[in-house]
């Protein structure tokens, strides 16, 4: 078994981006401040440096042009990473992501492909009020054509990046902003295999089942904790693939444990915990014992004082509360 070390989620990131850039002479990054300044969150701290202006691109505030130039270099060979410095700013963004580079592979009949990543931060809990902090992840797992992942793990973050270079398709990484300074193991000799394509069991259980992602696996693993010390065992899922999503993994659980509580950051309507509601109901009807439960974010824009922002996302406490009504307690 391979050695194990201790780094953090940002440093997981550099990694995999200094990796990809040393692997591969057609990978190039760009995006806000990648370059002198190492990124808005120091992903890409010490870059520019390493492998010069040519594959560590400064952009223009301008989302919808560099996007724009990162599908073409795609299409024309080249291996680009896209930086989007928060969620919020890929709006600008959206008529190159959703209506060229999730179709252009079906509008050419297979003739033309993008083998676009975009990373982009997401998610509340910074004191960065509304325009920075909101988790539209729902948005771009709508989309045909393009695959949406969200590491929770310093694992994954450094482990989805190469898998996601080799997808011969766009594929977007959403990277929370609270996990940059979380640490976490990895491989010492650096190999990490990721399947984009499949949920994690990061906690087995057998009473209740609780499907989440990003930074919410943190919660829901403290909720799990704390509901250890009542006698209640959680099964804590991380879908790290949000399109595709891994009906499988949380069918197999669900069917296992026979309640289910589904943790979003994005708000209640018409959101991913709605959609895997949803599939729940649809495929294990039978198998529940309670109806599927739901905590998301308060339907508010994300507000800037410390104490109202807590109180809008979800909470290890209010995920654990989700967890005891499913069990009537």
């Amino acid at each position: 078994m391979s050695e194990m070390r201790r780094i953090t989620y940002r440093e997981a990131v550099r990694e995999a981006l200094r990796e990809a850039l040393s692997r591969d002479e057609r990978v190039f990054l760009m995006g806000e401040d990648v370059g002198a300044y190492g990124g808005a969150y120091a992903c890409s701290l010490g870059l520019l440096e390493e492998f010069g202006p040519e594959r560590i691109r400064n952009t223009p505030l301008a989302e919808s042009g560099f996007v724009g130039a990162g599908i073409g270099a795609a299409m024309n060979g080249m291996r680009p990473i896209v930086e989007i410095m928060t969620i919020n700013f890929s709006l600008l963004a959206l008529d190159q992501i959703v209506n060229n580079a999730a179709t252009i592979r079906h509008m050419s009949g297979g003739q033309f492909s993008v083998p676009l990543v975009i990373r982009m931060a997401t998610g509340a809990g910074r004191q960065l009020a509304a325009q920075h902090s909101h988790s539209f992840e729902c948005w771009f797992a709508h989309i045909p054509g393009i695959r949406v992942v969200a590491p929770a793990l310093v694992a994954d973050a450094r482990g989805m990046l190469p898998a996601a270079l080799a997808d011969p398709d766009p594929v977007v990484i959403m990277e929370h902003a609270t996990l940059y300074n979380v640490e976490g193991e990895v491989p010492a000799d650096g190999e990490l295999a990721v399947d984009l394509d499949r949920a994690a069991i990061r906690r087995e259980g057998t009473d209740a089942t609780i499907v989440t992602y990003s930074a919410n696996v943190m919660k829901a693993l403290a909720a799990a904790e704390a509901l250890a010390g009542e006698a209640i065992d959680c099964e804590v899922i991380d879908l790290r693939s949000l399109r595709p999503i891994d009906d499988a993994t949380i069918l197999a659980s669900v069917r296992k444990t026979h309640r289910a509580v589904v943790v979003d950051e994005g708000w209640r309507s018409v959101g991913i915990a709605a959609e895997i509601s949803a599939r729940i109901q649809e495929q294990a009807f039978f198998d529940l014992d309670a109806p599927v439960e739901r905590v998301c974010s308060v339907e508010v824009p994300i507000p800037y004082p410390s104490h109202l922002e807590q109180a809008a996302i979800p909470q290890p406490e209010t995920i654990a509360a989700a967890v005891r009504r499913t069990l009537r307690r």
